[in-house]
């Protein structure tokens, strides 16, 4: 999961109010299995040429936002820098294509295959019998068993963030040779082919101490097209060397540098020759872009030929210009993300416990235009996501947003209505008492809001949908309870942050028997929308509806807060008033999405090949636990059922494709119904690509082919020059 800016595994309805388990069948009904799968809403970038076309050797130099704490990405602190050290040095059993579907690597297989089901599910691999360990063992049954045992979960020494799928191994046999290895599953397993990549050595494996240390910082053996050469934390830079041992198709690239770069120093990294490949912003893509625009031309002073006053604050308009003439050697490759931008709502307490509150939030907003806001400028498909579980493009997706609803703001205010949520009310007390709070916030000093006057306006609180600033609503906010003391000790302390496990003792609101929301009055079902609602706040029992919007505050954050601005104006439209805080970096996934410390929030998560394994605890309904707190997995809208768990179970546990993905795609209906995250967009990702750079880019879906990257000849660019070939 990850969020924009912030460095980390998809029927109409009616207004009346349903929960998700009341559902009818009929308005469940997803795409049926057969259906064409859509294509993806953008393609790959990457330069494609022949391998003919490409130099042997060369250092290519990649941006990343820091080196990985960890080389085992089954560790919770494992990151994107943990999975492109993976990628490029461990064997993959299976990789991805430009749809996102998993297919065999021949690298590693011969074959995979289904041999038994009945009376237990047995996989039959055939190895590719030239895969060997860099230390010039044969990779073989002995290091899928030891990673079957680590992952298996019963063994609580090693400290594994997730063992989905291992742990329905019973048994893992070699076969009539050293290259056949035979897994017996004590349970059927449709995601078999998530396992296994990557694959790790047995050394790696074997022991708790290998497991949890000695694969943080060092891999004893690896089997890809390129070796981990160093990693040092003092220059921040990772060094992979091509390995001599490789089988396949040599590396064209002697190294790969993966080297931390901050993303607000991108676009002067890359101007400095400092790296030739970096993931980059709007503003620094729209830098590029002009450069190249205004290449042959008289220097440009800023983005737009204007140098904004940002811009001469950090440099000079001479500094500047040089930038621009170097930065006319790179190119914006640009395509969509294997990740979607969601918002969450907290269901745990407050007004958001109650589903009809929910739903009348996605209602109000309008999807098409937050899309059309983030991904139009850049050029790329403005398409709203419709699903929670895959991608367009995807074999599993089809867009079920229809079992929520469009945009209609009319059902929204009825569905506020019928939850007792109107216009006006008493609020003076609550008024007074949000004030005295304020107050004494800014005497806090650090500790609350700043008291500086000339802090930036753009950090702390403001509230849209209020005229008077100093009325905000009291949020009766409660600190999360203290657990360190329960894993600080064991090493687990950062697994259990990260998995958003038993986080901060929250229960679910109190709800009643007639629609399980808040308590409080209700108007029948089926009320008419009030008059003038759309002029002023909602109330209920004194209170206004007020929520509380968390954002990240950091570099990159832009794009959020400007969908988060959008999403705010819309829900003013039906009463409800926006508490916009913005956090640090640092602080906003553990301290408030982790711990429940929000109402609404915008964050990301990936897109699975294996949605029933991977989706599973993301909405997964919490259940409280022994110690009085509530078990989320990594459900953080803390809204779930026991339907879409009962889906998933079913659709992890049959081997037939096609009944798979209906399932899959039914979960994903009552997923929408149950209204705790609304799918906005799929995330741009701009890469910032040296001009004489081929198949590498903005990848898509794609898993990257690390042997294939390299710097075009002199003379295969088609007259394009660089100051520098590598």
């Amino acid at each position: 999961m990850s969020h924009d800016g912030v460095g980390l595994r998809a029927v109409m309805r009616s207004v009346a109010f349903l929960t998700a388990g009341a559902l009818a069948v009929p308005a469940l009904a997803a795409c049926s299995a057969d259906e064409e799968v859509a294509k993806p809403l953008a393609a790959q970038d990457i330069a494609p040429a022949t391998r003919a076309r490409i130099a042997d050797g060369g250092t290519l130099r990649w941006a990343v936002d820091a080196l990985p704490q960890t080389l085992n990405t089954f560790q919770a602190d494992a990151d994107a820098g943990t999975s492109r050290i993976a990628g490029a040095v461990l064997p993959s059993l299976y990789r991805l294509d430009s749809n996102g579907t998993p297919q065999l690597n021949p690298d590693y297989l011969e074959s995979a295959k289904i041999v038994e089901t009945e009376p237990k599910q047995v996989v039959l691999y055939k190895l590719n019998q030239q895969a060997v360990w860099s230390d010039g063992r044969e990779i073989g049954a002995a290091d899928f068993a030891a990673q079957w045992r680590a992952l298996s979960g019963k063994d609580s020494a090693y400290w594994t963030a997730r063992n989905a799928g291992y742990d329905r191994i019973e048994k893992i046999e070699r076969g009539k040779s050293n290259l056949e290895v035979r897994v017996t599953f004590s349970r059927p397993y449709a995601d078999w082919k998530s396992l296994f990549s990557p694959l790790y050595p047995k050394d790696v494996m074997g022991t708790a101490d290998a497991f949890n240390d000695g694969a943080r910082r060092k891999l004893q053996a690896t089997a890809g097209p390129f070796t981990l050469q160093t990693i040092d934390h003092k220059t921040g830079e990772v060094l992979l060397a091509r390995n001599p041992r490789w089988w396949g198709r040599p590396a064209k690239l002697s190294e790969i540098a993966l080297i931390a770069v901050p993303r607000d120093q991108r676009a002067d990294a890359l101007a400095a020759d400092k790296v030739d490949l970096a993931e980059i912003d709007p503003e620094e893509a729209g830098r590029i872009t002009l450069a190249a625009r205004d290449k042959g031309t008289a220097p440009p002073q800023g983005p737009g030929s204007v140098l904004t006053p940002a811009t001469a604050l950090r440099s000079s308009v001479a500094t500047y210009a040089r930038q621009q003439t170097s930065l006319r050697d790179f190119v914006v490759r640009k395509s969509l993300e294997p990740a979607y931008t969601q918002l969450a709502l907290n269901g745990s307490e407050g007004p958001l416990a109650d589903e009809r509150v929910r739903r009348a939030i996605a209602r109000a907003i309008n999807r098409d235009e937050l899309v059309k806001a983030v991904l139009g400028p850049l050029g790329l498909p403005a398409v709203p996501v419709g699903s929670h579980l895959a991608l367009s493009g995807q074999p599993d997706y089809a867009d079920n947003s229809g079992a929520l609803g469009g945009q209609d703001t009319k059902e929204a205010q009825a569905l506020l209505a019928d939850a007792g949520w109107v216009p006006g009310g008493p609020v003076n007390e609550q008024r007074q008492q949000q004030q005295q709070k304020k107050e004494k916030d800014k005497a806090a000093g650090p500790e609350g809001k700043k008291a500086d006057s000339d802090a930036d306006p753009d950090d702390g609180t403001f509230i849209v949908g209020e005229d008077d600033k100093n009325g905000e609503a009291d949020r009766d906010r409660k600190d999360p309870k203290d657990h360190a003391d329960k894993h600080g000790k064991n090493g687990k302390e950062h697994a259990d942050d990260e998995a958003g496990k038993h986080l901060d003792g929250r229960q679910y609101a109190p709800r009643d028997n007639r629609q399980g929301g808040a308590p409080g009055a209700y108007a029948p079902k089926g009320t008419a929308a009030p008059a003038g609602a759309a002029a002023g706040a909602l109330a209920k029992d004194g209170k206004a509806l007020t929520l509380r919007f968390v954002l990240p505050s950091g570099p990159g954050s832009d794009s959020l807060r400007t969908v988060a601005d959008e999403i705010s104006r819309m829900l003013e439209r039906i009463g409800i008033r926006t508490e916009t805080s913005r956090v640090p970096d640092d602080s906003y996934f553990k301290d408030h999405i982790a711990s429940g410390q929000y109402d609404l929030a915008l964050y990301s998560w990936p897109a699975s090949a294996f949605p029933a394994t991977d989706a599973r605890p993301i909405y997964a309904k919490p259940v409280p636990a022994a110690d009085g707190s509530l078990a989320v997995e990594q459900n953080y809208t803390r809204v779930g059922t026991d339907q879409v768990d009962q889906l998933f179970d079913q659709a992890i546990a049959t081997l037939d494709e096609d009944e798979s993905r209906s399932l899959v795609r039914k979960a994903d209906a009552r997923i929408w119904a149950a209204a705790g995250s609304i799918p906005l967009y799929q995330r741009p990702q701009l890469m910032a690509t040296r001009l004489n750079l081929a198949n590498v880019g903005a990848f898509g879906f794609q898993t990257p082919l690390y042997e294939d990257m390299g710097f075009l000849k002199k003379g295969a660019q088609g007259g394009t020059t660089t100051k520098k070939d590598r």
